[in-house]
């Protein structure tokens, strides 16, 4: 079951008070998207030394009030909180390529982005609390929580991380291809981005292995043919 209040640090409380003390929660973004690269990200929290230390885990929820599943938030709402974090956390990221996604397959490409956004991060973490499932070619201790990013503060974190620096990439890529709206809706399939993909057919950076972009290019390849 799901805190009432949103997220908070109870996971992360339990494995310090087993002598714990480098958790990092892991979320990605990007895994429905059309176009553009997959980006996970670890978050490695401040966390007090001492799980009977009250104040100090208040203190610290405190200082990350907001921080949410990123999807139950406003963009505005992320950007700041990114800020926050980045200012009270050690942040890891690791990005897949839109190519990469369909050479090796989502799930292998979700599990390549979380291992990079764990190498990425400045210490080496002894547990991972990781959205929804465990990652078995990672050789580090490991819990998975179904809707992490709502229970964990940890995993929370990393959420907003994660969505913030997809959504900048994409709004970069507005400028090599301005013709698809990528700053507007972020990869994802909405009409307009429909719109814009039979339109132009699918970019560099489009997700091929996805059916409705498969089926674009198709389209376009037979009247060429």
């Amino acid at each position: 079951m799901l805190p009432k209040g949103g997220p908070t640090l109870e996971e992360e409380k339990a494995l310090v008070a087993g002598g714990i003390q480098l958790i990092a929660g892991l979320d990605e973004a990007g895994r429905g998207a059309w176009a553009g690269p997959l980006v996970a990200a670890a978050a490695l929290l401040p966390l007090p030394n001492n799980p009977a230390d009250s104040e100090a885990w208040l203190e610290l929820t405190a200082r990350l009030k907001g921080v949410n599943d990123s999807k139950k938030l406003t963009h505005l709402g992320r950007e700041r909180l990114f800020e926050v974090i980045l200012q009270n956390a050690q942040t890891g990221v690791g990005i897949v390529s839109s190519l990469t996604v369909d050479l090796i397959g989502l799930s292998k490409a979700n599990q390549l982005a979380m291992m990079r956004a764990v190498k990425a991060l400045p210490v080496t973490p002894q547990h991972l609390l990781v959205d929804a499932f465990k990652l078995p070619a990672l050789n580090l201790p490991q819990t998975a929580l179904i809707k992490g990013d709502g229970r964990s503060l940890s995993i929370a974190a990393a959420s907003i991380v994660a969505k913030v620096s997809r959504d900048r990439i994409l709004t970069e890529l507005e400028e090599t291809y301005p013709e698809y709206g990528f700053a507007r809706h972020k990869g994802y399939g909405t009409a307009i981005h429909a719109a814009a993909l039979n339109k132009s057919g699918p970019s560099p950076v489009h997700r091929y292995s996805y059916t409705p972009v498969w089926e674009v290019f198709e389209k376009k390849r037979q009247t060429l043919e």
